[in-house]
């Protein structure tokens, strides 16, 4: 059964550690990720998404956020990501990703845990491989079977 979601928010930098900033529109390369992005590579976390219902909860606790700012490429709705199967396929228009790993650790303490104490990226955030290339904006028809 097709389960449908948007992307809100495509995001990119070209160094780790940044924040990333929304973009209109990315290329998306098989098993590499993201073309400009610092976090494509030949690796299992080519591309990260977070919801934006995760990043709303840390909103509401009094932080201001923009989309990136977890340094997630997709900014998602309507899917709980962190609930989805190792093993998934996401479909973003002709593109097709498998997710990899759900959460991570995280190891300096980012500016909003040091904030809040708390983030939402290492146990909300999921990361993906590209089985398949292509084209993606927020315009993009998104959906993934179960």
């Amino acid at each position: 059964m097709k389960h449908e979601f948007k992307i809100l928010s495509i995001n990119i930098s070209a160094c780790k550690g940044e924040r990333k900033k929304p973009v209109d529109r990315v290329k998306i390369k098989e098993n590499c990720g993201i073309e400009g992005d610092a976090h494509a590579g030949t690796w299992h976390r080519q591309i990260s998404l977070l919801a934006n219902e995760d990043i709303e909860l840390m909103r509401q606790r009094g932080i201001e956020l923009n989309y990136g700012d977890f340094a997630e490429n997709i900014t998602s709705e309507g899917v709980d990501l962190s609930s989805l199967p190792i093993g998934t396929k996401l479909y973003l228009g002709n593109t097709i990703m498998e997710v990899t790993q759900i959460g991570k650790e995280c190891r300096h303490g980012c500016t909003i845990y040091q904030a809040l104490g708390d983030c939402v990226m290492p146990h909300k955030g999921i990361f993906a491989r590209v089985l398949k290339g292509g084209e993606i904006s927020s315009e993009t028809y998104c959906y993934y079977d179960l």
